[in-house]
C-alpha cells in the first residue's frame, strides 16, 4: 500500500486531500453520501463572531468551466457553530478546520478564542481574501501591513496552528506569502476565488446581486497552480502550502502537488461530483504505484527538483 500520510501543522493527516470552505458545509451534511472519515480533513464553512444572514439573491452564476458566487459568508457565528453544528461532528474520524473570518482584527481574535477548546478542531484558516462581503474579506489580504499585523494578534492569542488563506487578486502573491510567514503564520492556503462577474445579456444586467462575486472551478486551476508554485519558490518546505483552486480529478490535484502543495482542497467539484474527493485520493495513490513512489512527501514540489535536474 502507497503511504499518503502527511505530517505538518504537528498532525496526522490521512491523507492529503482536504475539502474546501464553502463548498462542503460543515461535513455534516455529506454524511449519507459517504463516510466522509475518510477524508484527509474538513475545513468548515467560514465562521464569524456573529450570524451573518449573507448577501442578498441572486447569489449564484455558472460560469463556462466554473461558477460565481456571492454568499457573504452566512453562517449561525461562532456560538450557534459551537452549540448546533459541532457536537454533530466531534464523532468524526477526521480532523476539522475552521475557516474563521472578522470585520476587524478583535472578531478574528475572538472566534478563534472561542474554538480553542473545541477539540475537534486542530487549526484556523484565516479568510482575509473573500471577494464578496463589504467588511472584511479583501480588506486584510490586500494591505501587508494590516495583514501582518492581524496575523501576530491571532498567533499571539491562540496554541492552536494558524493557516492562512491569500487572495489571487493582489497580483504579487510572493510577497504576502512572505509576510504571512514572517508574521508568524504555521501555513498558507492558495488560493481563494478570482473576482469576476456575469451579466445577463437579455435582462442586460449583472446576474449577481452585489454585481461580483468570486469566480471558482476548473477554470482557475492554471493560476492557482501558478500561484503555488511561486510561492513554493520563493518558502520551499519552510511552510506548508495547501493547494485549493480548480481541483476536480486526480490529475489537477497533482498539478497543485507537484508544483508544492503538501495538501489539497477539493472545492466547487463537490458541487457537481460529491464524489470527487474520493476517487482523488484513490487516483493519488494509483499514480504513485505507478510511478514506484513509496512515501507521498516525495512529490511535493517534485516538479521543481526535476526542472533544476533537467
Amino acid at each position: 500500500m502507497m503511504d499518503l500520510s502527511v505530517e505538518l501543522l504537528g498532525i496526522r493527516f490521512k491523507n492529503p486531500v482536504w475539502v474546501a470552505s464553502g463548498t462542503f458545509g460543515y461535513g455534516i451534511e455529506a454524511v449519507e453520501i459517504y463516510d466522509i472519515s475518510r477524508l484527509g480533513a474538513v475545513v468548515t464553512k467560514g465562521i464569524s463572531l456573529k450570524p451573518r444572514e449573507g448577501n442578498m439573491p441572486e447569489r449564484i452564476a455558472e460560469t463556462p468551466c466554473g461558477m460565481l458566487n456571492s454568499i457573504g459568508l452566512q453562517n449561525p457565528g461562532v456560538e450557534g457553530f459551537l452549540k448546533k453544528i459541532y457536537p454533530q461532528i466531534e464523532h468524526i474520524d477526521t480532523h476539522f478546520i475552521a475557516n474563521v473570518f472578522g470585520e476587524t482584527e478583535e472578531e478574528y481574535v475572538e472566534v478563534c478564542l472561542a474554538l480553542e477548546h473545541a477539540k475537534k478542531i486542530v487549526a484556523y484558516e484565516l479568510n482575509v481574501s473573500c471577494p464578496n462581503v463589504k467588511k472584511g474579506g479583501m480588506l486584510f489580504g490586500h494591505d501587508p501591513l494590516v495583514l501582518s499585523r492581524l496575523v501576530e494578534r491571532v498567533k499571539a492569542k491562540v496554541k492552536k496552528p494558524v493557516l492562512v488563506k491569500l487572495s489571487p487578486n493582489t497580483g504579487d502573491v510572493k510577497s504576502f506569502a512572505k509576510v504571512c510567514v514572517e508574521s508568524g503564520a504555521d501555513g498558507l492556503v492558495l488560493i481563494n476565488t478570482l473576482l469576476g462577474m456575469k451579466i445577463d445579456v437579455w435582462s442586460e444586467k449583472p446576474e449577481l446581486s452585489t454585481i461580483m462575486g468570486g469566480l471558482s472551478g476548473p477554470a482557475i486551476l492554471p493560476v492557482a497552480v501558478r500561484m503555488v508554485w511561486e510561492a513554493f519558490s520563493e518558502l520551499g518546505h519552510s511552510v506548508p502550502i495547501i493547494g485549493v483552486g480548480g481541483i476536480y480529478d486526480t490529475d489537477s490535484a497533482l498539478q497543485h502537488i507537484l508544483a508544492g502543495a503538501v495538501c489539497v482542497q477539493v472545492g466547487t467539484a463537490n458541487f457537481f461530483d460529491p464524489t470527487a474527493p474520493l476517487k482523488i485520493i484513490e487516483g493519488i495513490g494509483e499514480y504513485m504505484e505507478r510511478k514506484s513512489i513509496e512515501s507521498f512527501k516525495e512529490l511535493v514540489g517534485r516538479a521543481h527538483r526535476l526542472l533544476v535536474k533537467s
